[in-house]
């Protein structure tokens, strides 16, 4: 089996694992429990929070909430910041951000929507020329989780600032977290990691928030995480997650490089005569974005998946949408004919110069063989 959806999730790494069981079976306490026992856990998520927030932020001027996600961290932001005036954010957001703010919406917020470019990228002229001086927040993704166009937040946050200051400016940093080697600046307010997408368990994320910014809690309970995020915490999926993240920031430019080989070998082994590449040259290494232009991507993934070649046709977090075309893609321009087969493949450091090999010679001959049936 040759796994390439790494976007959607990854494996989760066995010794990392292995280091954070005790917190299942020995040291299984309730964290606010005043004996000694979830006095001495407390202390453990202490550690954890220092040690993922030092990764890439300046622990003086930031704090980090624990949540059960990526989405909950991106739904905190939203339903949090945003509070008066109007939102801007991108056209190709996350759903966790996109269908946040639509709620908000909903609920008589104004709401704007940046333009992206064909490679998925913020059109950065025409998010400033929403921000006016009524706007409470601004999100815009890192990295793109379909097509891998990669945002610079740093710079696109100070020019949000310049136009409003008192704005707040949220990133969906989840597809780059532990890939992409960055330190937040001061103007980024709040950014969401999770553990799942870096060899991490399905369940913990983070909300990382400026220290000094008021922001009232999502939900509400018996005040933990500062009172930020009430609800026992995962104690072993937090410690897990720490971790996970210290193992990989300790690779982190030995597998972007990796990345970017793999990427480059399937892009160069392509059958070009069947598929566009969508995603952009600087787009992240960990995601590639194609078309079999006239198919179904849906049909190429189950072909592929009977092969043993495990890939996306977009966000997994969107499938449950049940819309037939991606609606990052239509919003890059790209049309319906390129929507309908696109197929995301997404990678980690654990695959192979020799599972992309065998994935491109999968990829060009179940297209191959389609687009010849449907000539018949």
């Amino acid at each position: 089996m040759i796994y390439f959806d790494n976007a959607a999730t990854t494996k989760p790494d066995e010794e990392c694992l292995k280091a954070a069981e005790k917190y299942l079976y020995s040291e299984f306490y309730n964290p606010s429990a005043l004996y000694k026992g979830g006095y001495g856990l407390q202390r453990e998520i202490v550690q954890s929070r220092n040690n993922i927030l030092s990764l890439i932020a300046d622990r003086e001027n930031f704090d980090l909430i624990f949540t059960s996600c990526g989405s909950e961290a991106d739904n905190q932001a939203i339903f949090c910041g945003g509070r008066r005036g109007n939102i801007v954010t991108t056209a190709g957001e996350h759903s966790a951000v996109y269908s946040a703010v639509n709620e908000l919406k909903q609920r008589g917020m104004e709401v704007r929507f940046a333009k992206i470019g064909v490679d998925g990228s913020v059109d950065t002229e025409d998010l400033l020329r929403l921000i006016d001086e009524r706007t409470s927040l601004v999100s815009v993704i890192h990295v793109n989780n379909e097509t891998g166009a990669i945002n610079d937040i740093v710079k696109i946050a100070k020019l949000v600032k310049a136009k409003n200051r008192y704005c707040l400016f949220h990133s969906d940093g989840v597809q780059a977290f532990g890939k992409i080697a960055f330190k937040l600046s001061k103007e980024i307010d709040l950014y969401s990691v999770s553990a799942h997408k870096i060899g991490g368990i399905k369940g913990v994320g983070a909300l990382i928030k400026r220290k000094g910014l008021i922001l009232k809690p999502y939900i509400y309970g018996g005040g933990q995480e500062n009172g930020l995020r009430s609800g026992t915490e995962n104690v072993f999926g937090i410690k897990n997650f720490e971790y996970a993240a210290l193992k990989k920031f300790k690779k982190i430019k030995e597998n972007y490089s990796k990345a970017h080989s793999l990427k480059r070998l399937i892009i160069d082994n392509l059958d070009r005569s069947h598929f566009k590449i969508i995603s952009g040259e600087f787009s992240s290494p960990y995601i590639l974005s194609i078309s079999a232009e006239g198919l179904r991507g849906e049909t190429l993934l189950h072909e592929a998946d009977d092969t043993g070649l495990i890939i996306g046709t977009g966000s997994a977090c969107s499938s449950n949408e049940k819309k037939r075309f991606s609606r990052t893609i239509i919003a890059c321009g790209l049309g319906e004919k390129i929507a309908d087969g696109v197929l995301r493949l997404s990678f980690s450091s654990e695959n192979s110069e020799d599972e992309a090999l065998k994935a491109v010679k999968i990829l060009n001959e179940i297209t191959k063989n389609r687009k010849a049936v449907m000539s018949l």
